[in-house]
């Protein structure tokens, strides 16, 4: 298979500097909603892209779980590789892509972890099965075997039988502060829509078009 030849037209809807809100969490929402409505499956799935501790880049898909003007929130163990990397450096990139609309969100920012209290919260809500899971796995951690893995899940399972599952203290919340935050919406030729905000000293936002 000849790779260069995998090309196809983008033919989204324009994107016009009077249509984009003054907020980009507005616009983000605006644009999350209707990803919401036409994204076949997993629209909250956005990758994630930190740095360890020599700047070697890495990243992964991860789920949103909420966003506000506060930034946007995931969930991870906190022992993994993710974590490690946003121990060391806490500057991270997001990347929404929604392919069949033709639209990337690109966000650069700091994270945080969230408190425990929050974060309970939001476990409390989750599958058994989910909250067994986050018990069960060392994540990123080098495992003996699938079942080993299993045994693990079936060990915890057992534990916690007919008992509420209580939050590891190894699992939390993080929280990404917008500094930057790019909307691109893919057009005919590769003339592509893209403008971006960045965040001013006084908390107002810069609205910049850039070339595609």
């Amino acid at each position: 298979m000849d790779v260069s030849d995998l090309r196809r037209s983008a033919t989204g809807l324009n994107l016009d500097r009077k249509d984009l809100a003054k907020d980009p969490i507005n616009q983000f929402e605006d644009w999350f909603n209707y990803a919401c409505d036409t994204v076949p499956l997993d629209p909250n799935a956005v990758t994630l892209s930190t740095v360890d501790s020599e700047n070697r880049p890495s990243s992964r898909t991860v789920l949103l779980k909420s966003f506000d003007r506060n930034g946007f929130l995931f969930y991870t163990n906190h022992n993994s590789n993710k974590a490690n990397h946003i121990d060391n450096n806490p500057n991270v990139a997001l990347l929404f892509f929604w392919a069949n609309v033709s639209r990337q969100i690109r966000i650069q920012g700091k994270t945080a972890r969230i408190s425990p209290e929050d974060t309970l919260k939001y476990f409390s809500s989750r599958p058994r099965g989910s909250q067994v899971g986050a018990w069960a796995s060392p994540q990123s951690k080098i495992i003996p075997s699938r079942s080993s893995l299993e045994r693990q899940f079936k060990e915890i399972e057992e534990k916690f039988h007919k008992k509420n599952i209580p939050l590891p203290d190894f699992w939390g919340g993080y929280r990404v502060v917008p500094e930057v935050i790019e909307f691109w919406q893919g057009r005919k030729n590769r003339l592509h829509d893209r403008f971006r905000y960045i965040k001013k000293e006084d908390n107002n936002w810069l609205i910049e078009r850039l070339a595609p």
